[in-house]
């Protein structure tokens, strides 16, 4: 079973569309608060400064590659990051989630 599973993981193209062909939406959640003036840093996704102190940065990504491009971005702030989130469209307003895709 575990074999099984590996190949999927493997074969997975790295694309991070959902089923209508658009890009996901990610929110990466840091520890700490950016200024607006990141916003062009991070390729216009939107920052949000949340009330206990965090940053969630908010918007489509299209791939695995762009995803990457994002994190090292966030490695380059020397803030630490919190969780990587991504889903569908329309999915990312709302309550923090309770158990994200991806933490880190």
């Amino acid at each position: 079973m575990v074999g099984q599973n590996k190949r999927r993981l493997l074969s997975n193209k790295g694309s991070l569309e959902n089923d209508a062909g658009q890009p996901m939406v990610c929110q990466i959640r840091i520890k700490g608060h950016l200024g607006d003036q990141w916003t062009d840093w991070f390729d216009g996704l939107t920052i949000t400064l949340e009330d206990n102190g965090d940053t969630l940065i908010t918007g489509p990504v299209v791939d695995q590659a762009a995803l990457h491009g994002l994190r090292k971005k966030v490695r380059d702030l020397n803030m630490p990051l919190i969780s990587v989130n991504c889903m569908k469209p329309g999915q990312a307003k709302g309550p923090r989630p309770a158990a994200p895709d991806v933490s880190i």
